[in-house]
């Protein structure tokens, strides 16, 4: 991810949690906790709070440069550049959502768990070359509508290149779904944490990758060999497919 303003630790945000300033963390698997952070501006101006982490939802409220706010959750949206860098980051606050480039936590990634309930994503124990955030991160600044021959009809292939691996592993998406162990598979759940893996059947399947806030990167469902945002529902009413539901980040490849 690219830095063209002041960074918060002076270095890039690598996709790992970081270190949380306001808060005591037990570094265990669903503990929650609370964070917080200081909106700053160079022009002193308000910083917007919108209904969703995109600067197109719509406007809801401002915090001003200087005040303080309470993180409850972090999670993925549009790509932002403001006075910490450029990020997909936005932060929940008690009104609604603001651009973690805005923002001072003391971390140039998440200090906050990620938004929506149930389990999160996670790469534990799986030996992925990249992180769940690094993965959204590769998947968003792919975003393509032009044909690029590498994502023509190839959705699992491009799932392992989003982790760092060269392939999946996997012959097809639907394959790659039967060969996922059930501890990482979450059947029938469309509530997909960001970086998680949503599968299709239906032929050879489908599987693309969530970037929150029900939004996912998938290939080829706005013309071939592109790779855009959509939903579950989109690719059930376009395509037809059936739902799955979803799974860690496990690939073939590195087992």
């Amino acid at each position: 991810m690219s830095h063209t303003a002041s960074s918060r630790r002076g270095f890039a945000r690598l996709g790992i949690v970081g270190a949380v300033l306001t808060a005591v963390v037990t570094l265990t698997a669903g503990t929650a906790f609370a964070a917080s952070g200081t909106v700053h501006t160079d022009s002193g101006v308000a910083v917007t709070v919108r209904s969703g982490p995109h600067v197109s939802s719509s406007a809801v409220g401002s915090v001003a440069s200087g005040a303080s706010v309470n993180i409850t959750c972090q999670t993925y949206g549009d790509t932002v550049t403001g006075k910490y860098g450029t990020s997909n980051i936005w932060d929940k606050i008690s009104t609604g959502y603001i651009t973690d480039t805005y923002v001072y936590t003391g971390s140039d990634d998440l200090i906050a768990p990620l938004c929506g309930s149930g389990p999160a994503c996670s790469t534990s124990g799986l030996g992925d070359p990249r992180s769940c955030s690094q993965a959204v991160t590769w998947a968003i600044n792919h975003k393509t509508t032009s044909y690029v021959a590498d994502y023509y009809n190839r959705c699992d292939h491009i799932m392992g290149l989003a982790y760092g691996f060269p392939a999946s592993g996997s012959t097809t998406a639907y394959v790659h779904w039967t060969q996922v162990p059930s501890a990482y598979r979450h059947a029938g759940d469309t509530n997909v944490p960001a970086g998680g893996l949503a599968f299709f059947s239906g032929g050879a399947g489908h599987v693309m990758i969530s970037i929150g806030g029900g939004k996912f990167i998938s290939n080829d469902i706005h013309g071939n060999g592109t790779l855009t945002e959509t939903t579950i529902a989109e690719i059930k009413s376009q395509w037809g497919k059936p739902y799955l539901g979803w799974t860690q980040p496990w690939f073939q490849y590195n087992h």
